[in-house]
C-alpha cells in the first residue's frame, strides 16, 4: 500500500534535485557517460587494494617489514611526474583509426593488470613463503616490479581516461562530469573495502593470489567496458597529423608552464593536496590511541571522510554548474579546512569524539571541493594540449599525496620522540602533542594554499589565460 505513494512522490520529484540528473549531454549520453566513469571505479577498488587491504596483510600475516611496505606503496609515486608526459602524447598520438585517448587507456590497462596478476606471487616471494629459497633481493626487485606496473598504468590510463572525458564532455555539463568521477572512485574505494574484508576474513596465502588475480580480471574486463566505443574514431585526423612537424614534448611544456598563472596554479594544487593529505596516515592511529576509540570506532573514519567527500563533490558539481570560478571553489575548500583540522586538534583535550568525527567529515569536505575545483581548472584550459594539462595536474597531486602522507608519519614519529624525552618542554609530553603538530602543519599548508590561490580568482567569474602564438591554440579561460 505504501509502494504506490512513494512511487507517485518519487515521479513528482524535480529531476534537478537527483545528483547528476544533467549531466549528460547529447555527445555523451547517460549510458555512455557510466560505461566511461569505471575506469574510475576500477582505480578505486586498486587503490583499496593496495592502500588498505596489501598494506595489513603484509605487515601482519606475511611478516614484511613495515619499512619495505611503506617503500613499495610509495613506488608507484615514482611514475606520477610522466602523467604529463602520457597526457601530451594522447594529445598528439596518431593510430590507424585515428583514436587519440583509447589506446593509452588500454595500454595501461594491460599494464595494470600484469602488475596485479604477478603481485601476490611476488609477496609471497617476498615474506619468504615460497616453496624454493631464493635470495632476498629477489622477492624485492619482484615485489618493486609488480608495484611500478600497478602505479604506471594507473597514471596512463587515469590520465587518457579525464583527457577523453574532457573531450566528449559539453562545457555545460563538464562540472558535474567532474564530480561524477571522482564520486565513482569514492564508490570503487567504499565497494573494494568491503569486498576485500569479506573474502580475506578467513586468511590463507591461497585466498590471497585468487583475491588479487581476480582484482586483476575485473580491472581488465570493466575498464575493456569503459573504453569501448567511447572516442570515434578519425581517420581525417591521422591524415592531417601525418602532414604536421611534431614538436618534442620539452618544447610545448615550456610554453605550457610559461603561461601566465601555470605555475602558481601547480604551486597551488600541491600546497592544497599536501595539506589535505598529510593526516591520511595518522588519523586513525590518533582516534585509537588518543581518543581510545575502537577499532570499528576508528575504522569508520573512511566512510566519514567519503562521506564529506561526497557531499563535496556534489556541491561541487552544482556550484561549477552555477558559473562559479573553479579557483574561488577550491579556495572555499581550502577555507572548510581549516575549521574541520581544529576540530580534530580540539578534540583530545575535550575528549570528545563526536568532534573528531565531525572534523573528519569536514576534511573530506574540503578536500573534495579543493580537488574537483583544480581539476576542472586544469580541464578548462581549452587547448588541443588538454592531456598535458591534465597530467600536470595529476602529476603534481599525486607526488603532493604521497610526500604528504610520508611526511606525516616521519613528523608525528619525530616530535612524538622528542616529547616523550622531555626535549620539547614539561608542558608538551602528552601524546597528542605529536599528532597535533601534524594538524598543524596542514593548516598552515592550506593558509600558504590560500595565499597561492588568491591572485588566480577574479572578481569575475572566470580569469584568462594568454596563450603564446607559437602554441598554435586560441585564448584559453580557466
Amino acid at each position: 500500500m505504501r509502494a504506490k505513494p512513494f512511487a507517485k512522490f518519487a515521479k513528482q520529484m524535480p529531476v534537478n534535485w537527483l545528483p547528476f540528473a544533467n549531466v549528460a549531454s547529447p555527445g555523451l549520453p547517460m549510458a555512455r557517460l557510466l560505461r566511461l566513469s569505471l575506469f574510475k571505479f576500477t582505480m578505486g577498488i586498486t587503490t583499496a587494494l593496495m592502500i588498505g587491504t596489501l598494506n595489513r596483510v603484509m605487515i601482519v600475516e606475511l611478516f614484511v617489514p613495515a619499512w619495505l611496505v611503506s617503500l613499495m606503496l610509495a613506488l608507484p609515486l615514482l611514475v606520477a611526474p610522466f602523467r604529463a608526459v602520457t597526457g601530451y602524447q594522447s594529445d598528439v598520438h596518431i593510430s590507424a583509426f585515428g583514436w587519440r585517448r583509447v589506446p593509452y587507456m588500454w595500454g595501461g590497462t594491460m599494464i595494470q593488470f600484469l602488475g596485479l596478476a604477478v603481485m601476490p606471487f611476488a609477496l609471497l616471494v617476498l615474506s619468504g613463503g615460497g616453496q624454493v629459497p631464493v635470495p632476498d633481493w629477489v622477492g624485492q626487485g619482484a615485489a618493486a616490479i609488480a608495484f611500478l606496473m600497478v602505479g604506471a598504468g594507473l597514471q596512463t590510463s587515469q590520465t587518457a581516461g579525464l583527457a577523453l572525458a574532457t573531450d566528449q564532455a559539453s562545457e555545460e555539463t563538464r562540472p558535474r562530469v567532474v564530480a561524477m568521477m571522482y564520486t565513482m572512485l569514492l564508490v570503487g574505494a567504499v565497494f573494494g573495502s568491503l569486498v576485500y574484508s569479506f573474502l580475506l576474513a578467513d586468511f590463507t596465502p591461497e585466498i590471497l593470489v585468487q583475491v588479487v588475480q581476480g582484482t586483476a580480471l575485473v580491472v581488465l574486463l570493466l575498464n575493456g567496458l569503459a573504453l569501448w566505443k567511447q572516442e570515434p574514431r578519425n581517420p581525417e585526423r591521422v591524415k592531417a597529423m601525418k602532414t604536421e612537424i611534431r614538436r618534442p614534448f620539452r618544447e610545448v611544456w615550456a610554453e605550457f608552464i610559461a603561461l601566465p598563472h601555470a605555475k602558481r596554479f601547480l604551486w597551488a594544487t600541491a600546497l592544497g593536496t599536501m595539506g589535505f593529505n598529510m593526516q591520511d596516515i595518522v588519523l586513525e592511529p590518533y582516534g585509537g590511541e588518543i581518543l581510545k576509540l575502537s577499532v570499528g570506532a576508528t575504522s569508520a573514519l573512511t566512510a566519514m571522510l567519503s562521506a564529506g567527500g561526497l557531499i563535496g563533490f556534489y556541491v561541487a558539481g552544482r556550484q561549477l554548474a552555477k558559473g562559479i570560478d573553479p579557483m574561488r571553489l577550491a579556495a572555499y575548500g581550502a577555507l572548510a579546512g581549516l575549521p574541520a583540522f581544529s576540530a580534530v586538534i580540539f578534540s583530545a583535550p575535550l575528549d570528545a569524539g563526536w568532534l573528531f568525527r565531525f572534523g573528519a567529515m569536514g576534511i573530506g569536505f574540503g578536500g573534495g571541493l579543493f580537488a574537483v575545483g583544480t581539476l576542472f581548472t586544469a580541464m578548462r584550459i581549452e587547448s588541443n594540449f588538454i592531456g598535458l594539462a591534465l597530467g600536470a595536474w595529476g602529476a603534481v597531486q599525486a607526488a603532493a599525496a604521497g610526500l604528504a602522507m610520508f611526511f606525516g608519519g616521519a613528523l608525528r614519529d619525530i616530535v612524538n620522540t622528542l616529547s616523550s624525552q622531555g626535549a620539547l618542554g614539561d608542558g608538551l609530553t602528552d601524546p597528542s602533542v605529536a599528532y597535533s603538530m601534524v594538524y598543524h602543519v596542514e593548516m598552515l599548508l592550506l593558509f600558504l594554499t590560500l595565499v597561492a590561490i588568491g591572485p588566480l580568482v577574479k572578481r569575475n567569474t572566470s580569469f584568462s589565460i594568454a596563450v603564446p602564438p607559437t602554441l598554435g591554440l586560441t585564448e584559453s579561460r580557466i
